[in-house]
């Protein structure tokens, strides 16, 4: 039976698995799907063991249909080439960031990533949803409350407002669409409330489906970049650079087999990012 999983960290343990009670009851297994096959896509976030931001787990559209597998690119010798990984990591570590949020006494952690100097911070819807409190934090540790300046729940992204501060760096944002299988890339994010920690994989596949259900008739839906950098719980929100440090993903969901009696899961190299096209839309739109 699967069970889907969110993919941030709570801090506080759920009091039911996998939920405590949420509103969104996880979906049936699909029919005729052997039991091999049964895994779900994970991109909800938890506060407390109650699930928010409508997304409570979804399978792949369709991923057992070789006729749906979209067409993917050749990637040059280029950009195989082995990646300076400590060079580029000094280089944009300080645009990325950690995002607390509370609701009530529970609490939750995702990751983000600076777009301007004054503040702006992208992250996914998910990862704030129902939020009372947000606080980001920065790579050299300091602190600061943030609100929510706009949110797009279709796309599962939304643009912060850090108080306060100033003289921050601003990731550099690539181009998506010319990102190809097998580019290199880079993951920085706060799995399991770590901050900063840093994975590396290559581009397994472009324009890739991703559907999850809300469990009420809505839900997300996106072209993604499927990934097999390690993303696990606390990485949604977080950047997904290219070899030349620029942002071209927002990491937001991982595919995983659940695992251990409390219904875990963790990245088994499927992961998805929604590209940075996508989300330059969001910043223009509401910074």
């Amino acid at each position: 039976m699967t069970t889907p999983q969110p993919p941030f960290w709570p801090q506080t343990p759920p009091a039911q698995p996998p939920y405590g009670g949420g509103p969104f009851p996880p979906p049936a297994p699909p029919a005729k799907r052997r039991a091999s096959r049964t895994v779900a896509l994970v991109a909800a976030a938890v506060l407390g063991g109650g699930v928010i931001g409508g997304s409570a787990g979804a399978l792949v559209a369709g991923m057992d249909s070789p006729a749906a597998a979209p067409a993917v690119s050749a990637t040059s010798a280029a950009d195989t080439a082995p990646l300076d990984v400590s060079a580029i990591v000094d280089k944009v570590m300080p645009s990325v960031v950690e995002v607390t949020t509370r609701s009530g006494s529970a609490q939750g952690v995702g990751s983000g990533v600076v777009v301007s100097a004054d503040g702006r911070v992208m992250t996914n819807y998910h990862v704030i949803a129902g939020a009372r409190e947000i606080v980001i934090t920065f790579a050299d540790g300091s602190r600061a409350p943030a609100r929510v300046v706009g949110g797009d729940q279709q796309s599962d992204l939304a643009l912060l407002q850090a108080e306060g501060v100033t003289d921050l760096t601003p990731a550099e944002l690539g181009d998506s669409s010319s990102v190809s299988v097998g580019d290199s890339v880079i993951a920085i994010g706060s799995p399991a409330g770590l901050q900063g920690t840093v994975t590396t994989g290559i581009i397994s596949a472009v324009d890739r489906d991703v559907s999850i259900s809300s469990g009420r008739g809505g839900g997300v839906s996106y072209k993604a970049l499927q990934t097999d950098a390690s993303i696990n719980q606390g990485n949604s929100g977080g950047p997904l650079f290219d070899g030349a440090g620029r942002v071209i993903g927002i990491n937001s969901a991982i595919y995983s087999p659940v695992s251990g009696a409390d219904g875990s899961a963790g990245s088994v190299g499927i992961g998805f990012s929604i590209p940075i096209n996508t989300a330059k839309s969001v910043v223009e739109r509401f910074g």
